[in-house]
């Protein structure tokens, strides 16, 4: 894995192009501490590199890397898990080699069937800059899930391009002012979707395509080519869908993991696995149990706190399976002391707080592998999550409702403050203590808020929202329209829980999951992989009917039948839990004083970002206890110390 960076500017050349290159890729250094590069020819491209090592450790996959022809200079960021059929197939066509890397044998694809072409065939994921030398177009492309990040935007005169902000901000002609419109969508969603950035006039190459840029002026808009979508991919898996009985898919789900997990394994440095102990990470170093190469290596942290910890779970995996296994309890402190982190290491506002325990489990790996494979993507393409099984439920009951009706039930319960509903429900909980319904008027209140929507999309944004009234409560802004709300241009599925599923696909995971994992690992200088993202593994999945997805109240009814191969039932068959930490208390105790700074009225009346009295009134009854606005406001706390940290 690797940093990329670069800029384009035809009025800086020579040494001079190579000194600020090397300031951009030295903002990085974390992502590839192992090596550096840069190519900077004149009236070019300069094109920055930080290596990871990771295949080929040796000089020979040094970056920016030329072609045989030296056609194509390339700086490349990723794996392509499949290079050694490539690389056979490119060898039957004249191709020889210099090393053993898999950008050159990229490299070669590209001479050979263009850049679409060649990542067409290309399986994994991957940032790149690639300056075709002869017809002097500079191109920037991104894996089809967005696992590896890449922005892009101008600095002065000169287009400028990294895997981080960081990168782009060491630029010397950066200026640059916060976009309000992407803010009110980071208050919403907790995150900023592509092709959004914090930034205005900085955005993010979206998931499976090549932007084309045939010069570097401000005037001078990409071309877009997208090679692969997840649009097109799920149109065909409804067309084209697997008609096999349950034995039978399990045995063909299992072989096409199998298979994927055994490419991902290569690696020329130590690799091992998170192990939470759920069913994707589980059913992950199970089948690299199974493929039989050496001991497997897993980690996994733990919490002394009651409803948080699953370490206990991941270590009774661990110890079925045999494999190498470390844990590491982490006290409070040691995850409050995450915090001043935050805003440098994941470089824009990203409010989701898994990104606390995710920085401590790599931090973990990273002293003992240089590789590590998850289990992100599971959820979204076998259907794992909770909000698909009672979003579905829920709006089945609504949709023959007359919205009128609804409207009024949800009015109703809001007409109650939700400090009188605690009270009747503590009156019936003392007759009742085993049904006693803790915060019963945070959560009805919540539910009014379900009722009260007019439409299954309108139902999935309430569910993934964490400020209903973003574009209200940031000043100055008007949010933007992403995917969520263009339903017009979604797949043609019928059925909610895969409208959701699909929506998580191109939002959810790419701009909160994979940001998250990136950055995290990243940050240490690992490595990590996910099987589930194998495109050959999401095309199978979308052609597996929903029925066999989820069954008798539980999703993931495939996954769990592959998993049960290898681990016993009771191991891992409970209720989904996440990878939390105790937020809502800590608002209240340890990171009160901290919070209550950066929310103050005058603070935020000063910096003219945010309305003070809204963000006021949530802390209030939060600190009170009659509500829990631990999601929107850690979306307003990271904001803050993101805008404290960079200066903005």
């Amino acid at each position: 894995m690797c940093g990329i960076a670069g800029f384009w500017d035809d009025r800086q050349r020579g040494e001079a192009a190579a000194t600020v290159v090397r300031r951009m890729t030295d903002a990085i250094a974390h992502r590839g501490p192992d090596d550096s590069g840069c190519d900077c020819e004149d009236g070019s491209p300069a094109l920055g590199h930080r290596r990871l090592s990771i295949l080929d450790i040796s000089a020979a996959g040094h970056q920016p890397m030329s072609s045989s022809s030296r056609r194509f200079v390339i700086s490349f960021n990723g794996e392509i898990y499949n290079f050694g059929e490539l690389r056979t197939a490119l060898e039957g066509k004249g191709h020889r080699w210099r090393g053993h890397s898999d950008t050159e044998v990229l490299l070669a694809g590209v001479e050979t069937w263009g850049l679409a072409g060649a990542l067409e065939r290309a399986v994994g994921m991957f940032a790149l800059a690639l300056w075709d030398r002869e017809a002097r177009v500079l191109q920037l492309a991104r894996d089809r899930f967005g696992e590896k990040p890449l922005y892009y935007g101008w600095a002065g005169e000169a287009l400028v391009f990294g895997s981080e902000l960081k990168a782009l901000r060491a630029h010397p002609d950066w200026r640059a002012e916060v976009d309000r419109d992407a803010l009110a969508l980071f208050m919403r969603y907790g995150y900023i979707p592509a092709p959004h950035s914090i930034y205005r006039g900085v955005r993010k190459v979206p998931p499976g395509t090549i932007l084309a840029f045939r010069g570097a002026g401000r005037d001078r808009e990409p071309e877009a080519t997208t090679y692969w979508s997840a649009h097109a991919m799920i149109e065909e898996g409804m067309r084209n869908p697997l008609r096999l009985d349950d034995a039978e898919l399990v045995e063909a789900c299992d072989a096409r993991l199998t298979a994927t997990v055994g490419d991902e394994m290569v690696s020329d440095v130590p690799l091992g696995a998170f192990l939470s102990g759920g069913i994707d990470s589980s059913l992950i170093v199970a089948l690299m149990k199974a493929a039989n190469r050496g001991p497997v290596r897993t980690f996994t942290i733990g919490f002394d706190v009651a409803g948080y910890d699953e370490a206990t779970h991941a270590k009774a995996v661990a110890a079925h399976l045999g494999t190498e296994h470390t844990e590491l309890y982490v006290t409070p402190q040691d995850t409050l002391d995450v915090i001043p982190r935050l805003p440098s290491l994941y470089d824009e506002p990203f409010a989701d707080p898994s990104q606390i325990p995710t920085f401590l489990v790599a931090q973990l790996a990273r002293r003992h592998v240089t590789v590590a494979l998850s289990g992100d993507g599971g959820d979204e393409l076998f259907c794992g999550y909770n909000r698909y099984f009672w979003g579905s439920r829920l709006w089945g009951k609504l949709r023959h409702m007359p919205p009128s009706f609804r409207r009024g039930i949800a009015g109703g319960l809001r007409a109650v403050p939700p400090a009188r509903w605690d009270a009747v429900f503590d009156l019936l909980g003392r007759a009742a203590p085993s049904r006693r319904v803790d915060r019963a008027g945070d959560k009805l209140h919540k539910l009014a808020d379900a009722i009260g929507v007019d439409s299954s999309h309108d139902m999935y944004r309430m569910l993934t929202s964490h400020w209903r009234n973003a574009g209200a409560i940031t000043r100055h802004s008007s949010e933007p329209a992403t995917v969520l709300e263009r339903p017009a241009e979604w797949p043609k599925v019928t059925d909610f829980v895969e409208q959701m599923m699909y929506l998580d696909l191109v939002s959810y995971l790419p701009d909160d999951i994979l940001v998250k994992v990136d950055r995290a690992s990243m940050g240490v200088s690992l490595e990590t992989r996910a099987p589930f993202l194998d495109h050959r593994v999401a095309e199978f999945a979308w052609r597996v009917p929903l029925h066999q997805k989820m069954r008798g109240g539980k999703g993931k009814w495939l996954l769990r039948q592959v998993l049960h191969k290898h681990v016993p039932q009771a191991l891992v068959d409970r209720p989904k839990t996440g990878f939390a930490i105790p937020i809502d208390h800590w608002l209240r105790g340890e990171l009160k004083e901290w919070a209550g700074d950066l929310l103050s009225a005058d603070t935020l009346g000063a910096q003219g970002y945010f309305d003070p009295g809204a963000i006021a009134r949530k802390w209030q009854e939060h600190q009170s206890g009659s509500r829990n606005w631990q999601h929107p406001l850690w979306n307003a706390l990271m904001f803050q110390a993101w805008l404290a940290a960079s200066g903005a």
